[in-house]
């Protein structure tokens, strides 16, 4: 059975990833009014404590690889004629 995330529900997940303190502690998406969004999350220090900061990016697109992805753009077969 595949996991079908309901309206106003999130996922979260460490960022193995994470190469600057910019980047976020966790990353996941979240679903707003039947629209899976992008959802990064940084562990905070405050006052009172810990606590998680978030923001809501932009809505997933099938087939839409996020910034900083490890992947290359494949080719587009010009620059394989430069002779350097």
């Amino acid at each position: 059975m595949t996991y079908e995330m309901k309206d106003g529900s999130f996922s979260l997940f460490k960022n193995d990833k994470k190469l600057t303190e910019k980047h976020p502690d966790y990353k996941g998406s979240i679903k707003i009014n039947g629209v899976e969004h992008w959802f990064d999350a940084w562990l905070k220090e405050g006052k009172k404590g810990k606590f998680l900061s978030g923001r809501i990016g932009d809505p997933k697109q099938k087939g839409f690889t996020p910034k900083g992805d490890d992947e290359l753009p494949k080719s587009s077969g010009i620059e394989d004629d430069i002779p350097f």
